[in-house]
């Protein structure tokens, strides 16, 4: 376990053996990981009790790089193999990674349960607005009217409010941020990991190469200086209701409720159903 109270290294988290990584140049991905693992390093997290799970995509590589205990499964279905190993491991600290199309596509229907349940996760998203990994297909979150591989004439589909959807199912924790705000956005993080269940973070990460490049969003660094200007990502355009103004990006924390958490109320009634237990007792 690294001393929390020591300055932040993040190649100290890194398996650095993997190293140069498969990120395209400008990505936001390795931006929001250093982030991240800064927001566990502030914490004191073990890395032996610190579990990664990651699904399929740009997004679903990150977890690798990790220097902690990993897992990369099948597309759409990180929260449901996270689910499963904090309900048998409650003593871990479970992340889970994941993309717009890995988590709101084929994943969506997990997403909303994780959030109705409220176990103690803690689940980035991010969201670079296209399926950039497989193709540049359009995701959920594709802004209208922009161009992808499989929308040649434009997006006719109205984008995904991430946020809005963890919100209405019952998320704890809701919070979303761009990766050029990097010390904001560990604080989010740092905050969605100590939050006594499920934890959601949206992060806005541009993909500079195949959807930048095809709608002439212009270079990395113009693509993060727009997130600097304060200018809403068209992905979210007319799509956030008051109060927040039209043409910006609501931002920082979003949601917040303190309720049970499905993991201890579980094991209540798991304990309960023992011999001895309240349920055991009873007569039939």
């Amino acid at each position: 376990m690294l001393d929390s109270a020591s300055a932040f290294d993040v190649r100290s988290y890194l398996r650095e053996e993997l190293m140069p990584h498969f990120l395209c140049p400008g990505c936001g991905h390795g931006i929001a990981l250093r982030a991240l693992l800064w927001a566990v390093h502030e914490l004191g997290i073990d890395r032996d009790r610190l579990a990664v799970v990651s699904g399929i995509g740009c997004a679903g590589r990150l977890s690798a790089y990790i220097d902690a205990s990993t897992f990369h499964v099948t597309h759409g279905r990180p929260l449901a193999f996270a689910t499963g190993l904090k309900l048998a491991r409650p003593d871990l600290t479970v992340i889970v990674i994941t993309g717009d199309g890995d988590c709101l596509a084929i994943g969506g229907n997990h997403l909303i349960h994780a959030c109705r349940r409220n176990l103690d996760l803690t689940c980035v998203l991010l969201n670079n607005e296209v399926y950039g990994m497989t193709g540049g297909q359009v995701s959920p979150t594709t802004a209208e009217s922009r161009l992808t591989t499989t929308t040649p004439g434009g997006n006719v589909e109205p984008a995904f409010d991430a946020c809005a959807l963890a919100t209405a199912a019952g998320a704890g924790y809701v919070a979303r941020e761009v990766t050029h705000h990097v010390p904001r956005l560990k604080e989010l993080f740092r905050d969605g990991l100590a939050h006594p269940g499920f934890a959601f973070v949206e992060v806005i990460s541009d993909c500079t190469e195949v959807y930048g490049r095809k709608n002439d969003l212009g270079s990395a660094p113009e693509m993060v200086l727009r997130q600097k200007s304060g200018v809403r990502p068209d992905a979210y355009r007319d799509t956030v209701a008051t109060p927040f103004r039209p043409n910006t990006l609501p931002t920082g924390l979003l949601a917040r409720t303190d309720r049970a958490e499905y993991g201890a109320a579980w094991r209540e009634v798991v304990a309960a159903a023992q011999p001895g237990g309240a349920t055991g007792n009873r007569q039939s």
